[in-house]
C-alpha cells in the first residue's frame, strides 16, 4: 500500500518545505481563477436557457442580461481587492466576517462557501462532460461514472501538493484562455467583413413552454431576472483568491490582487465575446430538446450540443474541423480542471475552521506533499456523490448553484465597510484616509450590488433547488456550533484548576491479567504485569465450556504458576459481560485503587488475518474503557506474519525472559519483561475457554493493531 500511495502522491515532503510550495502569479491564476474564467464556457449557455422558455421572443434581451452581469464582476473584483489588501492572512471572506460581524455571521459564510464549493466541483465536472458529449455523443450512456472519475483524477493531483497540481492545470487553463480569445477574434472580424458565422441551431424554433410565450409587466421583469441570476454562475469563485493569499510568493498581497485583476479582465473579454457571437451566430437552445422544431431523429434522447461548441462549429467550420476539437478539448479540460479552485479553497478554508474549533481537527493537519489531504478526500467525496445522485446533470445542478457565493459576497462586503469605519476613526493622514474613503465607498457599492444579486438568487431560485443548498448550508453551521462546543467543552473539563487533585497516587494498583490458554502470549502478559509492580495480581478466566475449563486450570496447576487464576461462571457463554461486571465490582469495592487489565493480543501482518483474531480482546477493551479507575494494556505478541524478515528468529523459551532482553518474538525495542521469571516448563497447546486473542470471536469488530 505504501509503495501504491507513493507512486499516486509522490514522496513525503519535510516541514521545511512549505516555502517552497508558494506559487508564483503565473501558477496562481490557474490555481485560484480556472472556475471564473471557465465558467464562461457555460454562463451565456445559461442567460439563454431561461430566455428561451419564452420561445424566442426574449432572446434580445441577453444583451442587457450579459451587461448586468459584467458591471456585477467588475464591482466584485475590485471589493476582493480590498478584502486581499487588508486581510492578506488568508481567511479571505470568513475572516472579514467573523472579525467585523461576529463569529456566527462568520460560521454563515464559512458554511455558504464550503457548500459553494463542493457545487463548484460538481458543476464544472459536470459541465466538462458535456462539452465531452458534444464532440463526441457516443458517451453519453456513461457520463455519471466519467464525472466521478474527473473528480477522483483531480483529488489525486491535488493529493501531491499545490505547486505540482498547479504546473498540471496552468497548461489547459492557458490553452483554454489562448482558443477562447482566437475564436471570439475570428468570429468578431468575420462578422465585421460581413461573413457573419450562422450556429447549427440557427434553423431551429423554439416552443415556447405553456404560459411563458406573451409576458409583460412582472413576469417579463422576473424572466429576466432569473436569467440574470443564472449569468451570475460566471462570478463563481471570485473570492478563492482572496482565500488562497499565503500561497502567494512575496510580496503576497500585492502579487494575490494583481492575480485577481487580470482574472476580472480575462474573464470579462471572454464572457462579452462569447454572448456576442452567440447573438451573432443566433445560438437556440433549450433545457428540453423536444421543444427546439426542426430537430431530426429522437428528441428525447438526442444531447444538444453546448453553445460554446456551437460557435466553435459555426466559426472554423464544422464540428469535423481542428479548430472545433481544440475548443472542446480545451474547454471539457478547463472546465473538469476549474474544480481545482474548490480543491483549493475547500480545504484551506476548512484548515482555518479547523484551527479555529469550528471542524475537526485532523481538517487542519498538513499531508506527504504539505497539502490538506483530509481537506482534499472529504471534498472529493462529497462532490462524487452529489455527481451520483443528480447523474451529473449540469442543469439538475445549477439551481443548487451561486447562492453560497452571494452570501459571501454581500457578508464580506458588509464586513469591510465596517472595517473601514474602525480604520477611519483613527486614521489621521489625509492621504490614507482619502484612500480608505475611496475603498470604504467600493466596498459599500459591493455590498448593496451583491446583496440586491442574493435576493435575486433567492427568488428565482429557491423553488427550482436552491432550498436544497440553504437546508445543507445551516445544517453545516449548526454542525460547527455544535462541534465548537464540544471541543470547549471538553478543553474546560480537561483544564488543570488544582494541581493536587490531579496529582494524587491510587491508594493500590490491583492487576487482572486475562487469559484463554497457557501458550506464550499469556506467558508474556504474565511477566510484563508482574514487571509492572501491581499491589495484587490475579489471572482471570471465563467458564464459557466446563471441560475445557477444568483442562485450563489442571495445567495451571501442573505448570505451578504462582498468579492465582479466577474463573468466572458464564452459564450464558459470554466472554464480555461477566468480564466487565467483575472489573467494575472491584472498582465499587475500592473507589481510590486502580485495576490494570492486561489483554495479550497478537500482531498480524496481513489483512485478512485481522478477522481471524483479537476480536474479543477488542470488543474487551472498548468495554473496559468506558470504566472509571480502570486501566487496559494490551500485550503484543508478534506472529510470525508481522516479523520483517520471512524467516522465524530464534526465541528464548517463554519465562525466561529477563529486564532489558527482548522478549520472545519481540524486536529489541518491544516490551521487556520483568527480572522474576514466571515459572513454567515448556508449555503446550493446552484449551482454555477465557478471553485472549484466539478465542473465537464474538462480535465482528475491525482489530487493533496491538
Amino acid at each position: 500500500m505504501d509503495a501504491v500511495k507513493r507512486m499516486v502522491i509522490g514522496r513525503a515532503l519535510p516541514s521545511e518545505g512549505l516555502q517552497e510550495t508558494l506559487l508564483p502569479k503565473r501558477l496562481a491564476l490557474p490555481i485560484f481563477a480556472s472556475d471564473p474564467l471557465s465558467s464562461v464556457a457555460y454562463a451565456t449557455q445559461e442567460i439563454l436557457l431561461v430566455l428561451t422558455l419564452g420561445g424566442l421572443a426574449y432572446l434580445h434581451l441577453t444583451t442587457w442580461v450579459a451587461m448586468a452581469v459584467v458591471g456585477l464582476m467588475a464591482v466584485v473584483v475590485l471589493s476582493y481587492r480590498q478584502v486581499v489588501n487588508a486581510y492578506p492572512s488568508g481567511g479571505g471572506s470568513y475572516e472579514v466576517v467573523a472579525t467585523n460581524l461576529g463569529p456566527s455571521a462568520g460560521l454563515v459564510v464559512a458554511a455558504s462557501l464550503l457548500v459553494d464549493y463542493v457545487m463548484t466541483v460538481a458543476v464544472s465536472v459536470a459541465s466538462g462532460v458535456d462539452n465531452i458529449i458534444s464532440a463526441i455523443p457516443s458517451v453519453n450512456a456513461y457520463r455519471t461514472v466519467m464525472a466521478v472519475g474527473f473528480v477522483a483524477l483531480l483529488a489525486a493531483v491535488n493529493l501531491r501538493g499545490m505547486r505540482e497540481s498547479g504546473r498540471a492545470f496552468a497548461a489547459p487553463t492557458y490553452l483554454f484562455i489562448a482558443g477562447v480569445l482566437i475564436m471570439c477574434a475570428t468570429g468578431l472580424l468575420r462578422w465585421m467583413l460581413g461573413d457573419a458565422p450562422v450556429a447549427e441551431s440557427a434553423a431551429y424554433g423554439i416552443t415556447p413552454k405553456p404560459g411563458d410565450s406573451n409576458l409583460a409587466g412582472f413576469a417579463l421583469l422576473m424572466l429576466s431576472l432569473r436569467a440574470f441570476s443564472s449569468g451570475c454562475t460566471a462570478l463563481t469563485g471570485v473570492e478563492a483568491i482572496s482565500n488562497g493569499v499565503p500561497a502567494f510568493r512575496k510580496p503576497k498581497s500585492k502579487n494575490a490582487a494583481t492575480t485577481m485583476t487580470a482574472m476580472g479582465i480575462i474573464a470579462v473579454i471572454m464572457f462579452s465575446g462569447i454572448t456576442a457571437l452567440a447573438m451573432i451566430s443566433d445560438v437556440h437552445i433549450t433545457e428540453d430538446t423536444c421543444r427546439l422544431t426542426g430537430v431530426t431523429g429522437d428528441c428525447s434522447s438526442t444531447p444538444q450540443r453546448t453553445v460554446i461548441a456551437q460557435l466553435a462549429a459555426a466559426i472554423f467550420g464544422g464540428d469535423h474541423s481542428v479548430g472545433f476539437f481544440f475548443i472542446q478539448a480545451a474547454t471539457a479540460l478547463v472546465l473538469v480542471l476549474a474544480a481545482n479552485t474548490a480543491f483549493n479553497g475547500f480545504p484551506l478554508l476548512s484548515s482555518i475552521l479547523a484551527q479555529h474549533r469550528y471542524l475537526p481537527r485532523q481538517l487542519h493537519t498538513r499531508g506527504d506533499r504539505l497539502a490538506f489531504s483530509n481537506g482534499i478526500v472529504a471534498l472529493a467525496v462529497v462532490a462524487g456523490g452529489l455527481l451520483w445522485a443528480f447523474h451529473a446533470s449540469v442543469t439538475n445542478l445549477i439551481h443548487l448553484y451561486i447562492l453560497g457565493v452571494f452570501t459571501s459576497f454581500t457578508l464580506s462586503q458588509t464586513g469591510m465597510v465596517r472595517h473601514w469605519n474602525r480604520t477611519l476613526s483613527t486614521e489621521t493622514d489625509p492621504a490614507l484616509r482619502r484612500r480608505h474613503h475611496t475603498a470604504r465607498a467600493i466596498n459599500g457599492l459591493g455590498a448593496l450590488v451583491t446583496g440586491l444579486v442574493l435576493v435575486i438568487v433567492l427568488a428565482t431560485k429557491f423553488t427550482q433547488g436552491a432550498y436544497l443548498a440553504v437546508i445543507a448550508a445551516v445544517l453545516l453551521w449548526l454542525m460547527m456550533r455544535g462541534i465548537r462546543r464540544h471541543y470547549d467543552n471538553t478543553a474546560a473539563e480537561l483544564a488543570v484548576t488544582d494541581e493536587t487533585d490531579e496529582m494524587v497516587l491510587p491508594a493500590r494498583v490491583h492487576g487482572i491479567v486475562l487469559v484463554s490458554k497457557i501458550h506464550k502470549p499469556t506467558l508474556r502478559a504474565l511477566a510484563y504485569a508482574r514487571a509492572t509492580r501491581p499491589d495484587t495480581l490475579e489471572a482471570l478466566t471465563v467458564d464459557v465450556d466446563r471441560d475445557e475449563t477444568r483442562a485450563l486450570q489442571a495445567a495451571w496447576d501442573a505448570y505451578g504458576m504462582d498468579v492465582p487464576l479466577k474463573t468466572l461462571a458464564s452459564p450464558y457463554r459470554e466472554v464480555t459481560r461477566p468480564v466487565v461486571q467483575y472489573v467494575r465490582s472491584l472498582n465499587r469495592a475500592s473507589p481510590r485503587d486502580v485495576i490494570s487489565v492486561f489483554i495479550p493480543e497478537y500482531v498480524v501482518g496481513h489483512w485478512w488475518e485481522n478477522a481471524l483474531h483479537n476480536q474479543s480482546a477488542l470488543w474487551l477493551k472498548s468495554r473496559l474503557l468506558f470504566t472509571p479507575g480502570v486501566m487496559v494494556i494490551s500485550v503484543p505478541w508478534h506472529l510470525c506474519s508481522s516479523q520483517l524478515r520471512p524467516l522465524r528468529p530464534a526465541r528464548r523459551a517463554p519465562g525466561s525472559v529477563r529486564r532489558g532482553e527482548p522478549g520472545p518474538g519481540a524486536r529489541a525495542d518491544n516490551n521487556r519483561a520483568d527480572n522474576n521469571r514466571i515459572p513454567a516448563g515448556k508449555p503446550g497447546p493446552g484449551p482454555g475457554p477465557g478471553p485472549g486473542p484466539d478465542r473465537e470471536p464474538e462480535h465482528t469488530q475491525g482489530p487493533d493493531a496491538g
